[in-house]
């Protein structure tokens, strides 16, 4: 969390305000957000003074290219949210990252726990970085149904796990994986090789429907907000969830209690009497 509906809608509201925009200065409060640099001094020198020309997101990142080949990736980790404030407003607390605009506008990365980063890759550091080893977009570049079928064939690894491998498909966590899951009618506990050509096309149905109505809803606030949109309003998505996060509720469909269990260490919500 936040998972590809979050980052998607957060790029939407963010286009506006950035694109075209010059960076005139970047402000990072703690070192652990530039991570992924050999030199955190990289950040900075490449962000200054360059203009964004685009705001793209591939999975759960979200990828500004600057007119000097330089793409600024910002990942969210688990609790990040980015807001954008007037320069010289207070800030919320948690404020790791500010990039200051040339409009007077600020981007804010506010991320409690610091699991979030921000990176300025050259073209050939982007390649060779995770980035570069994503699958496909599962929003903008959802395979066709056959393709979906042969990334999966053959695994006996539960299909649940394998839709968060981020490497097969980019952008599913563990909140929209649970909630495809039960669209479509599958157990997360089969075996990915074990899905049938109908079971496929039901999947790949399950997984566009799934993300158009939680973009529809701004994506998924939880209890503790850790996403909110730019503006500050939460994705009202929630209310609409199907599975996750209903443990011991009544399934919407059949009326059977929903049940959560730890599948590869991650928590998976289901219905076992609609899925198998």
């Amino acid at each position: 969390m936040p998972e590809l509906p979050e980052v998607e809608t957060t790029r939407r509201h963010l286009v506006p305000h950035l694109t075209g925009a010059a960076i005139v200065c970047t402000t990072v409060s703690r070192p652990r957000m530039l991570r992924r640099h050999e030199q955190p001094s990289d950040f900075g020198n490449r962000l200054e003074g360059s203009t964004i020309t685009r705001l793209d997101r591939h999975g759960k990142f979200l990828l500004a290219w600057l007119d000097n080949d330089i793409v600024w990736v910002t990942h969210l980790g688990m609790s990040g949210r980015v807001e954008v404030a007037a320069y010289g407003a207070a800030q919320q607390p948690h404020t790791q990252v500010i990039v200051t605009l040339d409009s007077g506008e600020d981007f804010r990365l506010v991320d409690p726990r610091t699991f979030g980063f921000v990176v300025a890759y050259t073209p050939e550091e982007l390649e060779s970085s995770s980035l570069g080893r994503l699958g496909p977009d599962a929003l903008t570049d959802l395979p066709p149904s056959r393709e979906l079928g042969s990334r999966l064939a053959g695994r006996t690894a539960p299909i649940k796990p394998l839709l968060l491998d981020q490497s097969i498909l980019a952008g599913l966590g563990n909140i929209y994986a649970d909630e495809a899951l039960y669209r479509s009618r599958l157990s997360p506990f089969r075996p990915g090789g074990s899905l049938t050509a109908p079971d496929v096309v039901r999947l790949r149905r399950a997984i566009v429907t799934t993300l158009d109505a939680a973009l529809r809803h701004g994506g998924t606030s939880l209890d503790d907000l850790a996403y909110l949109l730019p503006d500050g309003r939460s994705g009202d998505f929630k209310a609409r969830l199907a599975v996750y996060g209903r443990e011991g509720e009544r399934c919407r469909r059949c009326g059977h209690e929903i049940d959560r269990d730890v599948l590869r260490q991650r928590s998976t919500h289901w219905c076992p009497q609609c899925q198998t």
